[in-house]
């Protein structure tokens, strides 16, 4: 049986998801911790009321999160619709915050497969480090894996040097299992990073989804030897949950995965709760939220 056809545990997914929750991170650790997190945040804004004053808003937010503690880490990159590109990368050039934008026709994936190339190909003219792609669902669960297959190796020869993200949007996938084989179809045909949602449709990121494409990974590296990323997005919006997260790629994947070149948190919202924990630990006060722009 191939790797990608294993059958997922449901009950001791479930099992390990509760046994690692119980893990308490406190005092350096969990300073440690949150600044790790912090490094990983691709800082996302991806609403139909975007705007450049809002891009320009979030990019700042990424290179300095809190005005008042220049020593904390930048954001991994910010992540924006296709026509903000340009802008971004201007307003990050030369910081090392990478450009990431959603293509492909996010976050549907609904549209004439020309049409989704092009605009890869146009938010790569533009700048864009990384590419956000999501595959065709309805092919997938139809059992058309070639078809899905044949999309992920046309796009990442459209994204060039750009990195790949390939999107799942796990909580349309229905099972553990198509979890688990659309990550190694995503790893197998051009992904350097497996995403579980677009942030679009619920359930997203939940830990034990997490935590099965995070064991595919890690089965596909067994195999092949080669490394992919790891991208959780859509429900990881407080402190807590985020270092829940990297306990779980910590005893997964180990500390080689620990850094912003292999994981990272597609989040808005959640910069702010990170901050504000961060400050408790560094005044001994916890910070309204209001204290915290915007991003």
């Amino acid at each position: 049986m191939r790797a990608d056809d294993v059958p997922v545990d449901a009950v001791g997914v479930a099992n390990r998801v509760s046994w690692l929750a119980k893990r308490s991170i406190k005092t350096t650790a969990k300073g440690e911790g949150l600044r790790l997190a912090l490094s990983m945040i691709d800082l996302t804004t991806l609403e139909g009321k975007d705007s450049d004053g809002k891009v320009r808003r979030l990019c700042a937010k990424a290179l300095l999160p809190d005005p008042s503690d220049s020593s904390l880490p930048r954001c991994a990159a910010v992540c924006v619709y296709p026509p903000f590109v340009r802008l971004a990368k201007e307003l990050t050039a030369g910081s090392g915050v990478a450009v990431a934008s959603v293509a492909t026709a996010f976050p549907s994936g609904q549209a004439p497969l020309a049409t989704r190339l092009a605009e890869v190909a146009a938010a790569v003219a533009d700048g864009a480090d990384e590419i956000d792609m999501v595959i065709d669902r309805g092919a997938f669960l139809e059992g058309d894996y070639s078809r899905v297959a044949d999309e992920i190796e046309q796009v990442k020869a459209a994204c060039g040097a750009a990195h790949l993200k390939v999107i799942l949007e796990t909580g349309e996938l229905e099972t553990y299992d198509n979890v688990r084989r659309a990550s190694f179809l995503a790893m197998r045909h051009g992904a350097d990073f497996i995403k579980t949602s677009t942030g679009k449709v619920s359930p997203a990121a939940t830990p034990a989804v997490i935590l099965v494409m995070l064991e595919a990974i890690r089965d596909f590296a067994d195999e092949t030897g080669r490394v992919i990323g790891m991208k959780p997005a859509g429900g990881i919006r407080d402190a807590k949950a985020a270092l829940g997260v990297l306990v779980l790629v910590k005893e997964t994947l180990g500390d080689e995965w620990l850094t912003p070149a292999r994981f990272r948190i597609g989040a808005s919202s959640l910069v702010n709760d990170l901050l504000m924990q961060l400050r408790k630990l560094r005044t001994g006060a916890y910070s309204s939220p209001d204290a915290f722009s915007a991003s």
